[in-house]
C-alpha cells in the first residue's frame, strides 16, 4: 500500500542551525548531528532509517554530509526511486554550489520549470 501524497512530509538531518531553522519552517523530523567529524556512522545510520519511511518524500541534509553518505545515494539512484529525495543543501561553512541564492533558483528552475525570486 502506498502513502498518499498528501501525507508525505520533509525530514532533515544536520547541525543545530540547520535543524532549528527547519523546525522553524514547520518540519517535525528532524535529526540533530552534534559533531558530524564524529558522528558519520550516526549520519548514515539515520539517513537509513529515514529512507526506509514510507511517509518521508524529502530528507535534507548539508552538502558536506554528502560523501558521508555517498553510498547510500548511489543505491538510491541505481534503485531508481522517486521517493524519498535527498536534497543537500548550501553549507554556513562555505558552499561548493557557489551562491546559494543561485544554487536554490537553478534548483527550482530545474524541478518545476520556471524561476522564482528566492
Amino acid at each position: 500500500m502506498t502513502t498518499p501524497t498528501s501525507r508525505l512530509g520533509v525530514a532533515v538531518i544536520g547541525d543545530e542551525d540547520l535543524v532549528n531553522g527547519m523546525r522553524l519552517a514547520g518540519v517535525a523530523r528532524c535529526h540533530v548531528v552534534k559533531d558530524e567529524r564524529q558522528n558519520e556512522t550516526e549520519i548514515r545510520e539515520t539517513l537509513q532509517a529515514l529512507l526506509g519511511e514510507p511517509d518521508i518524500a524529502i530528507i535534507v541534509i548539508p552538502e558536506e554530509y554528502v560523501a558521508v553518505v555517498a553510498e547510500a545515494l548511489a543505491q538510491l539512484r541505481e534503485a531508481r526511486r522517486l521517493v524519498p529525495v535527498v536534497l543537500p543543501v548550501p553549507s554556513r561553512r562555505g558552499t561548493a554550489f557557489g551562491d546559494a541564492r543561485t544554487y536554490y533558483r537553478e534548483y527550482i528552475r530545474k524541478f518545476i520549470g520556471f524561476d522564482i525570486e528566492v
